[in-house]
């Protein structure tokens, strides 16, 4: 199995390597990860001017890795393009520090890298944690490389954009699997003005954690249960069949993240 991994919180990221990690068990691992921190950039690609790509220090053995000075879909594109242009079974980003869920997903540097490979037919995983300080990536990156032994084993489609979002606990206290919906929320939608500028400056921040959604079978529902929430964005099968053939497989995929 060739997998391709990145995120968009740059190369050093402990969730990147925690990942990375797991998944070369099941085969070669290339990681492409941007420079530095590019967060909240979408599917953003670099336009007009070249990007710096340059051989970077693995903190594994065997595994090749490129730094990049451009957008996490820039990573991608030129990954799946230029660097390793040999068929690629998996492109997963991640994973990444707060959770893309809701709205944000649609912002999300993490879920775009993700969605550029799928544009380029390569089942394709974003992966977060809801949280942003005392990360624990020992459940990502387990259920991480059961999902890619299922695409591995051909029991999930080629055609695949998952967008999966963890609580920050230890497999031991995650207290289930659920194949979920977008949110309609973002944590993205505070705004204030900040009076350090000399101009009229605003910031825009995250709202709490502890913000309220309580719809049934959302993203944010599961998470607030301590449960996983996986949501497909989009794939080759329908809808209705994509979530029938996930749910099938994750009584398996949850023992297994349980025995981790």
């Amino acid at each position: 199995m060739k997998i391709l991994a990145t995120n968009d919180d740059g190369i050093n990221a402990p969730g990147l390597w925690a990942m990375v990690k797991e998944l070369r068990k099941l085969g070669e691992v290339k990681v492409i990860a941007p420079q530095q921190e590019q967060a909240g950039l979408g599917t953003s690609v670099t336009l007009g001017h070249p990007i710096k790509v340059t051989r970077a220090k693995s903190n594994l053995g065997g595994v090749e890795v490129y730094a990049v000075e451009g957008t996490p879909a820039d990573c991608v594109i030129v990954g799946t393009r230029s660097l390793f242009p040999e068929e690629l079974d998996l492109v997963v980003s991640g994973i990444n520090r707060g959770a893309n869920v809701g709205y944000d997903a649609f912002i999300s540097g993490t879920v775009g890298a993700a969605f550029h490979g799928y544009l380029r037919n390569i089942p394709s995983l974003a992966v977060s944690l809801y949280a942003y300080e005392n990360l624990t990536f020992e459940a990502a990156a387990k259920l991480v490389a059961l999902l890619a032994a299922k695409i591995k084993n051909k029991d999930l489609s080629k055609e695949l954009l998952l967008n999966i979002t963890l609580p920050n606990l230890p497999p031991e206290k995650i207290m289930g699997i659920e194949v979920t919906e977008l949110s309609n929320q973002s944590y993205c939608d505070r705004v204030e003005k900040d009076h350090n500028c000399e101009e009229e400056c605003y910031q825009i921040l995250r709202n709490n954690k502890d913000s309220v959604y309580t719809r049934q079978g959302t993203d944010i529902w599961a998470l607030q249960l301590d449960k996983v929430s996986i949501t497909p964005l989009l794939s080759s099968l329908g809808a209705n069949s994509l979530k029938a053939r996930l749910q099938s497989l994750l009584p398996a995929i949850y023992e297994g993240l349980c025995n981790f």
